[in-house]
This record gives structure tokens, sequence and C-alpha cells, in this order.
């Protein structure tokens, strides 16, 4: 099932994958009131703040403890310390997470001793929150450090209460569109909840008449607290079900149950997430999502001929991968390679606990690669289209194949933020989008077309 590869070089060239900080500072985008600061250069900041921005078309500020060559000598104490003095004094927040870089965790930092040196400096100061979080590079991904980060926020932040009547939802990286669409089933459910991170209002808001330092929305610290007391934690990922995590964490420390589903991408895997919810809540499914599963079912049945037996190219997140995986199926497509550039070992038993048939149909499940890779295979798998983020493009055009954007980043086309994915609703978003990206080409490939189907 898995190919050898046969690319002979020892330097990733083009990377399926972000970097790890990139992933904590989304995450601190969805706490209210919090300001990232990342521990290294200058040069880190900027480019994370390129392809947030790039891809929500929001302002994003992340702070840095700006390294020079004299730091990268001596230590960026100093540094971190001014820098934390300044951002409190510039955007009185509440929480400050802090991620380090390849470079400060190299020369070994020792962020927790600075930050203790940093407290007993300032005995009687009101300080805001501050977190950190172990984010190099090069021991992970973007979602390495996405997830890393909601779990040092709830170790430190969350506490022992009495149970309470909401519930924790830990969405993964999703779009905002995504996280507004689940927070609405949980209010439809009767549910209170706390969502960590919740960037559907900082990271896609509207128009303001003067410049807004920290947007408005996020999780709020006080919520992030009441953890510890809620009556149930829910986490998407399939591969996250087998990683720590801040929901296994308040398992453990608080006694929270904690659900790990998959991303409810597809008929099935949404049946889950709708199961997990009436088993928590006693409840059944609101009769608006009921509809909306039944007309996603009609419509697989009406475009059915369309996209039987598509071949198609998947990679991403491997979370993603293997929501999308399971609604390829679905839908009756074979992901003839599904890829990613994480490293967890997980990708290809995940895939083929979803897929049983997937050794009968050739289909390849690569992690660890780059864009080289995947190009490489792509060229000989005849795939109908790809699926996956805007990096794909440079593969896709030369070969004139469709790309269907989806995930992260987003670069060359509005409305990234705006993407569902998830649910019944995403689903049939996402069918739609399929059904007809190989509608479309094959009309334009065709020498004479057609006008009526």
């Amino acid at each position: 099932m898995k190919a050898q590869k046969h690319i002979h070089y020892t330097a990733t060239q083009n990377a399926c994958k972000l970097c790890t900080p990139l992933g904590a500072a989304l995450v601190l985008k969805g706490i209210e009131n919090a300001v990232p600061l990342l521990h290294g250069s200058q040069g880190c900041a900027t480019y994370i703040r390129r392809y947030l921005i790039s891809h929500f078309k929001e302002p994003v500020d992340i702070a840095s403890s700006n390294f020079s060559e004299e730091t990268a000598v001596f230590g960026g104490g100093a540094n971190l310390q001014v820098g934390l003095d300044n951002i409190h004094k510039q955007y009185q927040p509440d929480l400050i997470g802090i991620a380090t870089t390849c470079l400060s965790e190299t020369i070994g930092e020792d962020v927790p001793m600075i930050l203790r040196d940093y407290h007993a400096a300032h005995p009687d100061q009101a300080l805001p929150r501050i977190i950190n979080v172990s984010t190099p590079s090069y021991t992970g991904t973007h979602m390495d450090g996405f997830h890393a980060t909601i779990k040092a926020a709830v170790e430190l932040l969350a506490r022992r209460d009495e149970r309470g009547p909401h519930v924790n939802l830990f969405p993964g990286m999703l779009s905002p569109a995504d996280l507004r669409y689940l927070k609405q089933i949980l209010t439809d459910f009767g549910l209170d909840y706390v969502m960590l991170p919740d960037y559907s209002e900082t990271l896609d808001g509207g128009v303001w008449t003067e410049y807004q330092r920290l947007q408005a929305g996020g999780t709020k610290v006080k919520d992030i607290e009441s953890m510890g007391g809620a009556q149930a934690s829910l986490e998407f990922g399939r591969i996250l079900a087998d990683q720590e995590s801040a929901g296994k964490a308040l398992e453990e420390r608080f006694g929270v149950p904690c659900y790990s589903l998959g991303l409810p991408i597809g008929v099935h895997e949404t049946d889950r997430w709708f199961e997990a919810l009436e088993l928590i809540t006693g409840r059944p499914t609101p009769a608006g999502y009921v509809k909306e599963r039944e007309r996603l079912v009609d419509a697989y049945i009406d475009g059915h001929k369309y996209v039987s037996q598509a071949r198609a190219v998947v990679y991403g997140e491997e979370d993603l991968v293997v929501g999308l995986v399971a609604f390829l199926r679905e839908i009756g497509v074979r992901p003839v390679l599904c890829a990613s550039g994480g490293e967890s070992g997980l990708l290809e038993a995940k895939v083929k606990a979803l897929v049983p048939e997937a050794d009968a149909l050739d289909m390849e499940v690569w992690d660890g690669v780059d864009f080289v890779e995947i190009k490489e295979r792509v060229e000989h798998a005849r795939p109908d289209f790809l699926i996956g983020s805007s990096k794909g493009y440079a593969i896709a055009h030369p070969l004139g194949l469709p790309l269907i954007r989806v995930g992260f980043p987003i670069h060359d086309r509005i409305g990234g933020a705006r993407i569902l994915h998830v649910g019944y609703a995403g689903t049939q978003q996402l069918f739609d989008k399929v059904a007809n990206t190989l509608i479309e080409h094959r009309q334009e490939s065709s020498g004479i077309g057609y006008a009526y189907m």
C-alpha cells in the first residue's frame, strides 16, 4: 500500500507542512485579548504573519523577542522580559502566549526559568496570565504546535470545579466558518460550551472604523479556567485520538470524560458527532440537521454518476486528510494518493481503518513527504483532481488538473476563512464542489462541449 519513495535527497525541498509556532500563534489568536509572542528572530514572526494574513485577509499582530547575533550567542532572556513589558504596556492583554522557535530552542533557552525571574521582578504588579509552549519547527509541524498550545493553555489555566452544564469542544484547525457552524449545532442542542480555540470572529470579522490592536472575540480566559468542571470534552481528529491532547489531560486531572471523534466530514463521521451529542444531552438531533442529512444523501444519489470512480490526490494535515478520505470513499471517489508532511506514523493505519478495501484499491498513503515527492507520484497516478491547500497549485497547473482548495493555507483565492468543511452542510458544499469541478473539467476539455446534462 505504501510505495517506496525513490527520490534521493537529504533535504526537504518544498515541505507539505508549515512551521510549528505558526500553529501556536493561530491558537492564541483564538483566545480573547491574547497576544502571541515568538521567542526568536523577527523573521519568524514576519513569516507567520504573512501566512495568516494571506489566508484570513485580516490583520495579525505577532510579537517577537527579536533575536540578534548577540542574543543568539549569549541568550535572549533579557529580550524576552523587555518584550513582555512592552506587550503589557501597549496591549493590556489578558494573556500572553510565548512560543519558542528553532533558534531559541537550539541555544537551549530555559523559558520557564526566565518567566520565574520575570515574575519575581514584578512582585506587586498585576501581570497578564502567561503560558509558554515549546515549538521548534524541527520537531514537528504546525499541527503539533497547534495541539501543544491548546494543551499548555488547559494545563496552566483549567482548574478543578463543580461539574457544570457545559461541554468542552476542541475542534482542531478548522475554518472560522466551521467554528461558527459547530457553535450553532451546540446551541441548537441546548448546550453551554467552551470552544478552544475560537478565532471565528478574530480572524473573520467585520469592517472597523479604526484599527483594533486586539480584535473582539475568542475564548475567554475565565472560560478556559472552567474547563476542569465540564460534563464532557469532545475532540476532533482520528490522529489526535492516539496522541497527547487537552481533552485527555482534562480527563486525567479532573475526570472530565473525553470523546475522541474524527473530523465530522461526510455522512458517517458527522453521524458519530451527532450521536455523541445525543448521548451527552439525552436529546434527539434537531429536525433541521436531520433535513440537512436527508438533502445530502439525496445529493449523493443525484450526483453519483459524475463522481463515481474518479481518482483523487489528497494532501494536507493528517487529520484533514483522514477526514477527506472518509468523505471521498463515501461518494465513490478513489483516493490514489493520500499524503501529508506530518510524521505521527499513524496516517496509514487510520486511513485503513476507515477504508478497509484500501489495499485492494491500491491506495498509497505517504506521511513525512514534501511536494517534490507528491509531484512525482501525481505525474504517474493519473488523478482526475487534487484536493488540498493552495500549495498544490504548482503541481496541478502544469498537468492541467483541477485543484479543489480546502484547508490551510489558501493564498490564491478569496474566502479561505469561509470554506465550510464539516457537518452535513459542509459536506454538502464539498460534494457539490467535487461534482461540479469534475463536470466543468470534462466540459472544458471536450472538443465540442455540452450545455445540458
